[in-house]
């Protein structure tokens, strides 16, 4: 198969560079958590869907989390799972194939802007086949083509993940100011505690996506930093997910008490 047939046709993914002394370790342990993060997820959202007590605009907001998590997980594990137990020159899928994973990877990411990214990325015309990363997204996309015009794809590419970044940034920053000072200023010690142990919870996971999703990002410019960003990018879309129930499900008293129940009875 020539040159012309890949980069028409079919797309060769470099996926995560495993040993194959490792592989099956490193497949159970995505497994696992591929099955922890499905078995959490849609847990919760059968108990807020299920329990009338839970019929809240708040809880809603927390079962539309979960769907996302499920999204985000799906869309790449169960991939590179496939992948992980072949060799790395078996790593196929077609054209089509790649751009829709590419797609539903920056809808997890609730990021519109890479949505257009997305389109820029397929009015370029290829001349490679070869994906350097686990999984097809709209940086690696770009990166098959060999015209000038790609750097349009990564000046905006750059601009609006630093301008998402900061806005996203000062937000929590703002939001968490404000809860601290009301903590400060407040002499409920029970009521303290609990935000203090909600919200540091919650930081800690959107300190793991942020880190994750600007070294997937900023990456993509440094081939010597390859296996960092594929590291990163997995990460990105399993840890989030597995914590989330955990930290806005658990954490919240009655979710917690309805979860609880289910598996009791």
């Amino acid at each position: 198969m020539d040159n012309q047939t890949f980069s028409n046709n079919i797309i060769l993914v470099e996926g995560l560079k495993v040993t194959p002394q490792s592989s099956y370790t490193i497949f159970i342990l995505l497994l696992v958590t591929y099955v922890f993060i499905m078995g959490c997820n849609i847990g919760l959202v059968i108990v807020i869907s299920t329990e009338k007590n839970l019929q809240h605009p708040m809880h809603f907001l927390f079962c539309n989390l979960p769907l996302n998590d499920i999204l985000g997980a799906t869309v790449i594990v169960p991939r590179l799972l496939q992948d992980i137990l072949k060799e790395t020159t078996m790593h196929y899928m077609t054209y089509v194939e790649c751009v829709v994973q590419a797609y539903f990877v920056h809808v997890f990411a609730a990021a519109s802007h890479y949505v257009l990214m997305i389109g820029l990325t397929l009015r370029l015309s290829r001349c490679k086949y070869k994906i350097e990363s686990p999984f097809c997204d709209n940086a690696s996309l770009f990166k098959l083509s060999c015209e000038d015009s790609v750097a349009v794809n990564n000046v905006y590419g750059l601009i609006t993940s630093v301008v998402v970044y900061i806005f996203s940034i000062g937000s929590v920053v703002i939001t968490y100011g404000k809860i601290a000072a009301a903590c400060i200023t407040s002499k409920n010690k029970a009521l303290n505690s609990k935000a203090i142990k909600t919200c540091g919870t919650h930081i800690a996971v959107y300190i793991i996506m942020c880190l994750s999703g600007a070294i997937m990002v900023f990456f993509h410019r440094s081939p010597e930093y390859s296996e960092n960003r594929k590291l990163a990018s997995v990460m990105f879309h399993i840890v989030p997910p597995g914590l989330n129930p955990l930290v806005y499900g658990l954490q919240t008293k009655e979710i917690r008490r309805k979860t609880f129940k289910r598996c009791c009875s």
